[in-house]
């Protein structure tokens, strides 16, 4: 991997050098790149997406990201997830990629004390009608609780099952959908400041048009896929579309890591 466009306000661009001074190519350590991704010390909450595309614009191919990634693209996702207090995901995402609890990670396990993180991030599933599997390991084997987010008019029978599988259910909306801004202040409310989200296109399109997003990591994967696979974000549109700064870019075997900022 190496840095295309190290900022001054990385810790270390992770590039080594040979004789002539030339960058040289070699694989980043967890370490350095958790402090390329590190989360701004500062503000009551940051909320950062993480999200693949192929060239010709799909977010998955045949309903799933994982056959437009690759071994580099899993190295940020697993650090990405490391640094951050809750995974927060759609419920559609979360049925077709067949989410499981977030693991600790010994590699991390320092830098998350030091933050006074515990050992993994809670996973918080967006859901208006809470149509889970509370059956699945995500909610009866998680180191940390997994949240279920969901509107005040969630259907009751739903909301007690999820209670009774162990899941916290947080309540930002007044009707069966969930405010995606709200969300963001109740989960930051709970002391989850560092938030991740991993779409789906769905929930990122909710989070994009509510303004709520603060932060987008992007893996262009060179790969064309044509047919009709969503894009990164869908739903409702913006009024005026809102420019974000590139603060990273990385790059590894044609794939490119870029990390754009409000």
């Amino acid at each position: 991997m190496r840095s295309l466009f190290p900022v001054t306000d990385l810790t270390t661009t992770a590039a080594s050098t040979d004789p002539s001074g030339l960058l040289t190519d070699r694989e980043w350590s967890f370490d350095e790149l958790a402090e390329a991704y590190a989360y701004p010390t500062t503000g009551a909450s940051w909320l950062r997406a993480n999200m693949v595309s192929t060239l010709d614009g799909a977010a998955q191919h045949e309903g799933r990201s994982q056959p437009i990634s690759c071994a580099a693209d899993m190295r940020i996702f697993g650090t990405l997830r490391a640094l951050a207090d809750v995974v927060i995901a759609g419920a559609e995402t979360v049925r077709l990629e067949g989410y499981r609890p977030a693991r600790a990670r010994e590699a991390f396990a320092a830098r998350r004390a030091a933050a006074g993180q515990g050992p993994a991030p809670a996973v918080a599933v967006v859901s208006g009608s809470l149509d889970l599997d509370f059956a699945l390991p995500l909610f009866t084997e998680p180191l940390v609780p997994t949240l279920v987010v969901t509107g005040a008019a969630a259907p009751a029978d739903r909301i007690a099952a999820a209670r009774k599988a162990g899941a916290e259910v947080v309540v930002a909306g007044e009707g069966t959908r969930v405010d995606p801004a709200r969300a963001v202040r109740e989960l930051a409310n709970r002391g989850l400041r560092r938030q991740l989200t991993e779409g789906g296109p769905r929930l990122l399109g909710q989070f994009v048009a509510a303004g709520a997003l603060d932060e987008l990591c992007l893996t262009l994967s060179p790969m064309l896929t044509a047919g009709d696979a969503q894009r990164i974000a869908g739903g409702p549109g913006v009024a005026v579309p809102e420019r974000f700064a590139l603060a990273s870019l990385l790059e590894e075997d044609g794939f490119l890591f870029g990390r754009y900022r409000r």
